[in-house]
Protein backbone atom coordinates (compact mmCIF):
# COMPACT_ATOMS: atom_id res chain seq x y z
CA UNK A 1 0.00 0.00 0.00
CA UNK A 2 1.28 2.97 -0.80
CA UNK A 3 1.58 6.51 1.36
CA UNK A 4 -1.81 8.87 1.28
CA UNK A 5 0.65 11.66 0.82
CA UNK A 6 3.38 10.30 -1.63
CA UNK A 7 4.45 7.24 -3.83
CA UNK A 8 6.51 5.51 -1.18
CA UNK A 9 5.25 2.45 0.67
CA UNK A 10 2.79 2.79 3.55
CA UNK A 11 4.74 1.49 7.31
CA UNK A 12 1.31 2.23 9.42
CA UNK A 13 -2.40 2.43 8.67
CA UNK A 14 -4.53 4.45 10.49
CA UNK A 15 -8.17 3.76 11.51
CA UNK A 16 -8.97 6.95 13.03
CA UNK A 17 -8.34 8.91 10.42
CA UNK A 18 -8.11 6.66 7.43
CA UNK A 19 -4.82 7.54 6.06
CA UNK A 20 -1.53 5.08 5.13
CA UNK A 21 1.93 7.13 6.20
CA UNK A 22 5.18 5.80 4.90
CA UNK A 23 8.38 6.83 7.54
CA UNK A 24 8.84 10.08 6.89
CA UNK A 25 5.56 10.86 6.87
CA UNK A 26 4.68 9.28 9.82
CA UNK A 27 7.21 10.69 11.80
CA UNK A 28 6.31 14.13 10.89
CA UNK A 29 2.51 13.68 11.83
CA UNK A 30 4.24 12.20 15.28
CA UNK A 31 6.61 15.20 15.75
CA UNK A 32 3.75 17.41 15.03
CA UNK A 33 1.47 16.33 17.50
CA UNK A 34 4.28 16.29 20.21
CA UNK A 35 5.30 19.77 19.47
CA UNK A 36 1.39 21.32 19.97
CA UNK A 37 1.29 18.83 22.96
CA UNK A 38 4.78 20.77 24.58
CA UNK A 39 3.45 23.83 23.15
CA UNK A 40 -0.36 23.49 25.09
CA UNK A 41 1.32 22.46 28.57
CA UNK A 42 4.89 24.88 28.85
CA UNK A 43 5.26 28.46 28.13
CA UNK A 44 9.59 28.32 28.94
CA UNK A 45 9.94 32.63 29.60
CA UNK A 46 12.98 32.08 31.85
CA UNK A 47 15.91 29.35 32.80
CA UNK A 48 14.07 26.07 33.26
CA UNK A 49 15.08 22.39 34.02
CA UNK A 50 13.20 19.42 32.62
CA UNK A 51 12.91 16.36 34.68
CA UNK A 52 12.14 13.11 32.77
CA UNK A 53 10.49 9.86 34.80
CA UNK A 54 12.92 7.48 32.72
CA UNK A 55 11.97 3.73 33.20
CA UNK A 56 13.63 2.06 30.28
CA UNK A 57 10.41 1.10 28.08
CA UNK A 58 9.30 2.58 25.31
CA UNK A 59 6.93 5.37 26.31
CA UNK A 60 9.14 6.74 28.74
CA UNK A 61 12.40 6.53 26.02
CA UNK A 62 10.14 8.06 23.24
CA UNK A 63 9.48 10.95 25.79
CA UNK A 64 12.59 11.55 26.88
CA UNK A 65 14.04 11.60 23.13
CA UNK A 66 11.21 14.36 22.13
CA UNK A 67 11.95 16.44 25.05
CA UNK A 68 15.60 16.39 24.17
CA UNK A 69 14.40 17.07 20.51
CA UNK A 70 11.64 20.09 21.23
CA UNK A 71 13.30 21.76 24.76
CA UNK A 72 17.13 20.71 24.71
CA UNK A 73 17.38 22.86 21.51
CA UNK A 74 16.11 25.97 23.68
CA UNK A 75 18.75 27.94 25.34
CA UNK A 76 18.56 28.23 29.24
CA UNK A 77 16.59 24.66 29.28
CA UNK A 78 18.84 21.70 31.32
CA UNK A 79 17.39 18.28 31.41
CA UNK A 80 18.12 15.81 33.78
CA UNK A 81 16.23 11.75 33.67
CA UNK A 82 15.17 10.16 36.43
CA UNK A 83 15.09 6.59 37.05
CA UNK A 84 13.22 4.27 39.94
CA UNK A 85 14.57 1.15 40.57
CA UNK A 86 12.12 -0.86 42.55
CA UNK A 87 14.27 -3.69 43.23
CA UNK A 88 12.36 -6.23 40.34
CA UNK A 89 14.80 -8.93 39.82
CA UNK A 90 15.38 -10.07 36.06
CA UNK A 91 13.45 -7.12 35.14
CA UNK A 92 14.55 -3.42 36.43
CA UNK A 93 18.06 -4.42 35.75
CA UNK A 94 17.35 -4.72 31.52
CA UNK A 95 15.04 -1.89 31.49
CA UNK A 96 17.69 0.53 33.66
CA UNK A 97 20.52 -0.40 31.25
CA UNK A 98 18.65 0.82 28.18
CA UNK A 99 18.07 3.86 30.31
CA UNK A 100 21.79 4.31 31.00
CA UNK A 101 22.46 4.03 26.76
CA UNK A 102 20.09 6.11 25.86
CA UNK A 103 20.79 9.31 28.40
CA UNK A 104 24.44 8.42 27.46
CA UNK A 105 23.45 8.54 23.90
CA UNK A 106 21.51 11.50 24.06
CA UNK A 107 24.38 13.39 26.56
CA UNK A 108 21.59 13.74 29.31
CA UNK A 109 21.78 13.82 33.33
CA UNK A 110 20.85 10.42 34.47
CA UNK A 111 19.99 9.85 38.30
CA UNK A 112 19.15 6.74 39.81
CA UNK A 113 17.03 6.34 42.84
CA UNK A 114 16.32 3.03 44.39
CA UNK A 115 13.26 2.09 46.22
CA UNK A 116 15.33 0.07 48.97
CA UNK A 117 17.04 3.49 49.98
CA UNK A 118 13.51 5.01 49.86
CA UNK A 119 11.18 2.58 51.47
CA UNK A 120 13.64 -0.27 53.17
CA UNK A 121 12.40 -2.79 50.89
CA UNK A 122 11.64 -3.60 47.02
CA UNK A 123 8.92 -4.12 45.61
CA UNK A 124 9.76 -8.47 45.36
CA UNK A 125 9.92 -7.73 49.58
CA UNK A 126 6.10 -6.46 49.64
CA UNK A 127 4.76 -8.64 46.62
CA UNK A 128 3.33 -11.34 48.37
CA UNK A 129 0.97 -11.56 51.22
CA UNK A 130 -0.37 -8.04 50.70
CA UNK A 131 -4.05 -7.18 50.38
CA UNK A 132 -3.20 -5.29 47.60
CA UNK A 133 -2.05 -6.21 44.00
CA UNK A 134 1.92 -5.12 43.85
CA UNK A 135 0.97 -2.62 41.02
CA UNK A 136 -1.22 -0.76 43.86
CA UNK A 137 1.80 -0.27 45.66
CA UNK A 138 4.10 0.38 43.22
CA UNK A 139 2.40 2.87 41.22
CA UNK A 140 1.89 4.92 44.65
CA UNK A 141 5.66 4.64 45.62
CA UNK A 142 6.69 5.70 42.22
CA UNK A 143 4.83 8.28 41.75
CA UNK A 144 6.35 9.79 45.23
CA UNK A 145 10.09 8.77 44.61
CA UNK A 146 9.29 10.60 41.25
CA UNK A 147 8.26 13.50 42.59
CA UNK A 148 10.77 13.91 45.62
CA UNK A 149 13.48 12.88 43.09
CA UNK A 150 11.99 16.04 40.96
CA UNK A 151 12.11 18.42 43.90
CA UNK A 152 15.74 16.93 45.04
CA UNK A 153 16.84 17.96 41.31
CA UNK A 154 15.23 21.11 41.33
CA UNK A 155 13.47 20.54 38.52
CA UNK A 156 10.43 22.67 37.11
CA UNK A 157 8.16 20.33 35.11
CA UNK A 158 8.28 16.43 35.15
CA UNK A 159 7.96 14.66 31.62
CA UNK A 160 6.54 11.54 31.60
CA UNK A 161 5.52 9.20 29.00
CA UNK A 162 1.92 8.37 29.36
CA UNK A 163 0.27 7.90 25.73
CA UNK A 164 -3.23 8.40 24.67
CA UNK A 165 -3.87 4.32 25.80
CA UNK A 166 -2.59 5.33 29.31
CA UNK A 167 -4.51 7.81 29.80
CA UNK A 168 -7.76 6.44 28.99
CA UNK A 169 -7.60 4.01 31.15
CA UNK A 170 -6.38 6.21 33.83
CA UNK A 171 -9.65 8.29 33.55
CA UNK A 172 -11.94 5.38 32.89
CA UNK A 173 -10.32 3.61 36.06
CA UNK A 174 -10.95 6.64 38.64
CA UNK A 175 -14.17 7.30 36.29
CA UNK A 176 -15.92 4.07 37.79
CA UNK A 177 -14.25 4.22 41.56
CA UNK A 178 -16.30 7.66 41.00
CA UNK A 179 -12.98 9.00 42.22
CA UNK A 180 -13.43 12.48 40.90
CA UNK A 181 -10.50 14.21 43.19
CA UNK A 182 -7.71 11.94 41.74
CA UNK A 183 -9.61 12.21 38.43
CA UNK A 184 -8.94 16.15 38.75
CA UNK A 185 -5.17 15.49 39.85
CA UNK A 186 -4.62 13.91 36.89
CA UNK A 187 -1.91 15.56 34.23
CA UNK A 188 -0.57 17.48 32.69
CA UNK A 189 -0.37 20.21 35.25
CA UNK A 190 -1.07 23.68 34.65
CA UNK A 191 -0.70 24.82 38.23
CA UNK A 192 1.72 24.67 40.13
CA UNK A 193 1.59 23.71 43.84
CA UNK A 194 3.73 23.59 46.78
CA UNK A 195 5.70 20.80 46.74
CA UNK A 196 4.47 18.76 44.00
CA UNK A 197 6.41 18.76 40.45
CA UNK A 198 4.02 20.28 37.51
CA UNK A 199 3.79 16.95 35.20
CA UNK A 200 4.06 17.21 31.72
CA UNK A 201 2.87 14.54 29.26
CA UNK A 202 3.91 15.08 25.73
CA UNK A 203 2.65 11.61 24.11
CA UNK A 204 -0.84 12.04 25.50
CA UNK A 205 -3.13 12.13 22.63
CA UNK A 206 -0.47 9.51 20.89
CA UNK A 207 -1.57 6.02 20.24
CA UNK A 208 0.43 3.26 22.06
CA UNK A 209 1.35 1.54 18.64
CA UNK A 210 2.45 4.65 17.59
CA UNK A 211 4.83 5.35 20.32
CA UNK A 212 6.54 1.97 19.65
CA UNK A 213 6.51 2.44 15.88
CA UNK A 214 7.88 5.68 16.55
CA UNK A 215 10.91 4.53 18.71
CA UNK A 216 11.31 1.63 15.90
CA UNK A 217 11.69 3.99 12.95
CA UNK A 218 14.23 6.54 15.19
CA UNK A 219 15.75 3.58 16.43
CA UNK A 220 15.56 4.76 19.88
CA UNK A 221 17.61 2.53 22.82
CA UNK A 222 14.68 0.80 24.95
CA UNK A 223 13.99 -2.14 26.80
CA UNK A 224 11.46 -4.83 25.82
CA UNK A 225 11.27 -6.50 29.08
CA UNK A 226 7.97 -6.63 30.51
CA UNK A 227 7.15 -6.74 34.63
CA UNK A 228 6.49 -9.68 35.67
CA UNK A 229 3.72 -7.90 38.09
CA UNK A 230 1.90 -6.55 35.45
CA UNK A 231 -0.39 -9.55 34.24
CA UNK A 232 -2.28 -9.18 37.83
CA UNK A 233 -3.30 -5.84 37.49
CA UNK A 234 -7.07 -4.45 37.34
CA UNK A 235 -5.71 -1.97 34.50
CA UNK A 236 -5.50 -4.79 31.93
CA UNK A 237 -9.15 -5.43 32.50
CA UNK A 238 -9.97 -1.83 30.93
CA UNK A 239 -7.13 -1.54 28.42
CA UNK A 240 -8.93 -4.77 27.29
CA UNK A 241 -12.58 -3.37 27.02
CA UNK A 242 -10.86 -0.18 25.38
CA UNK A 243 -9.47 -1.72 22.93
CA UNK A 244 -12.26 -3.60 21.89
CA UNK A 245 -14.43 -0.59 21.35
CA UNK A 246 -11.49 1.07 19.60
CA UNK A 247 -11.51 -1.64 17.33
CA UNK A 248 -15.46 -1.63 16.59
CA UNK A 249 -15.39 2.62 16.37
CA UNK A 250 -12.06 3.76 15.39
CA UNK A 251 -11.57 7.35 17.15
CA UNK A 252 -13.15 6.11 20.49
CA UNK A 253 -9.84 6.73 22.16
CA UNK A 254 -9.47 10.24 21.23
CA UNK A 255 -13.17 10.62 22.29
CA UNK A 256 -12.68 9.56 25.62
CA UNK A 257 -9.66 11.66 26.06
CA UNK A 258 -11.92 14.94 24.73
CA UNK A 259 -14.41 14.16 27.35
CA UNK A 260 -11.56 13.70 29.62
CA UNK A 261 -10.77 17.31 28.90
CA UNK A 262 -13.56 18.87 28.97
CA UNK A 263 -14.56 16.87 32.90
CA UNK A 264 -10.85 18.34 34.00
CA UNK A 265 -11.72 21.56 32.80
CA UNK A 266 -14.95 21.77 34.85
CA UNK A 267 -12.98 20.49 37.88
CA UNK A 268 -9.79 22.57 37.68
CA UNK A 269 -11.17 25.45 39.79
CA UNK A 270 -11.86 22.55 43.22
CA UNK A 271 -8.27 21.29 41.91
CA UNK A 272 -5.85 21.26 44.96
CA UNK A 273 -8.31 23.40 47.27
CA UNK A 274 -8.22 20.78 49.85
CA UNK A 275 -4.61 19.58 49.48
CA UNK A 276 -3.08 20.30 52.97
CA UNK A 277 0.36 18.20 54.28
CA UNK A 278 0.60 14.40 55.51
CA UNK A 279 1.26 14.33 59.16
CA UNK A 280 4.21 12.00 58.81
CA UNK A 281 5.71 12.96 55.94
CA UNK A 282 5.02 16.47 55.03
CA UNK A 283 3.96 15.59 51.20
CA UNK A 284 0.98 17.41 50.03
CA UNK A 285 -1.65 15.18 50.49
CA UNK A 286 -6.17 15.63 50.76
CA UNK A 287 -6.08 13.20 53.54
CA UNK A 288 -4.73 13.56 56.85
CA UNK A 289 -2.17 11.14 55.36
CA UNK A 290 -0.74 10.57 52.16
CA UNK A 291 -1.50 7.32 50.39
CA UNK A 292 2.05 6.78 50.51
CA UNK A 293 2.64 6.48 54.33
CA UNK A 294 -0.40 4.73 54.85
CA UNK A 295 0.74 2.39 52.83
CA UNK A 296 4.06 2.06 54.90
CA UNK A 297 2.13 1.74 57.76
CA UNK A 298 0.15 -1.55 56.39
CA UNK A 299 3.75 -3.03 54.94
CA UNK A 300 5.32 -2.33 58.24
CA UNK A 301 8.03 0.27 57.25
CA UNK A 302 6.77 2.67 59.21
CA UNK A 303 6.21 3.12 62.75
CA UNK A 304 2.45 4.33 63.47
CA UNK A 305 2.73 7.62 65.16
Amino acid sequence: MRCSFCNNEAVVYLRYNGTHLCEKHFVRFFQKRVNLEFRNEIKITKPTRIGVALSGGKDSSVALFETKRVLGKIRNVSIVAISIDEGIKNYRSRTLEAAKKLTEKLGVEHVILRMSDFYGVTMDDISSGRKMLPCSYCGVFRRKMINVGGLEERVDYMVTGLNLDDTVQSFLMNLVRGDLERLSRMGPHFVVKEGLVPRLQPLRKIPEREVLLYALIQKIDFSHAECPYAKLAIRNEFRDAIDAWEERTPGTKFSLINSYDKIKSLLSKEEGKNIGRCRICGSPTPGDICQSCSMELEIGTWTSP
